[in-house]
């Protein structure tokens, strides 16, 4: 996915989550007349059930933000190596950290002689003065996207991640249990991915009007992030200041 992908995709997926939340939002409506009924039914939703949906919007939002940081690290990783354009002496210094952490696979469990293999491609391709190719990343990830961790991982791919401050003033505001809409998904993802909260007690006490604000201020951030990640690569930031075209950005 190259940068100009990364909103359309984010918008695409988002306007899954406003669906949803347009969806409980009138279940909820129905419900302050009595369970709801199925149309054309006598099936009535429980109020459990109502529950169980609502703490479903926990996992869709979680699974937003983490596709969301996925694909802009890889479009960070197809610029370095589009076309065979840049050389790796030519990354900026994190990114070409990470470079070779995935080519010389320098954080993966090995053999002596796997690892020389690896070593060996290294620097031939050094001395042969090879272009970038496409490589990866390591996000991980596997539950533990937050604002601090989005930070983090800009961070270590020398791209600031810079939020306003009425955008950064809503994610750190306490939403419940002393946690700002991006802790409160991934807290409450994680109750629910390992069994320690039942999708029932999740959303016990929540209301949609919470739902759509929690889902509204991770938009708003993820939007911000984007922007980061698509400047940092428009502007050639992932190369050296005096490789980049024009001279980049600061």
């Amino acid at each position: 996915m190259n940068a100009a992908d990364l909103l359309s995709f984010f918008e695409e997926r988002f306007e899954e989550v406003d669906a949803y939340v347009d969806l409980l939002e009138e279940l909820e409506k129905a419900a302050q007349d009595g369970a709801p009924r199925l149309h054309g039914t006598m099936y009535k939703i429980s109020a459990t059930q109502q529950r169980i949906l609502y703490s479903s919007l926990y996992l869709q939002l979680y699974n937003l933000v983490e596709a969301t940081v996925s694909r802009c690290v890889d479009a960070i990783t197809q610029a370095a190596g589009h076309a065979g354009q840049w050389k790796p002496h030519q990354l900026n210094g994190e990114l070409q950290r990470e470079w070779v952490r995935s080519i010389a696979r320098t954080h993966t469990d090995m053999s002596p002689e796997h690892r020389l293999k690896y070593a060996m491609q290294l620097s031939d391709h050094i001395v042969q003065q090879l272009p970038v190719a496409q490589f990866s990343v390591e996000a991980g990830g596997g539950g533990n996207w937050d604002d601090e961790a989005i930070f983090a991982m800009g961070k270590r791919l020398g791209c600031m991640i810079s939020i306003t401050a009425q955008t950064r003033r809503v994610v750190k505001a306490n939403m419940r249990d002393d946690l700002g809409p991006l802790k409160l998904v991934k807290d409450r993802r994680n109750g629910l991915a390992h069994g320690s909260i039942s999708f029932v007690d999740c959303a016990d006490g929540v209301a949609v009007e919470e739902l759509r604000r929690m889902a509204a201020s991770v938009e708003s951030y993820l939007r911000e992030v984007i922007d980061c990640f698509i400047r940092y690569i428009e502007s050639h930031n992932f190369l050296r200041p005096d490789c980049r075209p024009n001279g980049g950005a600061p």
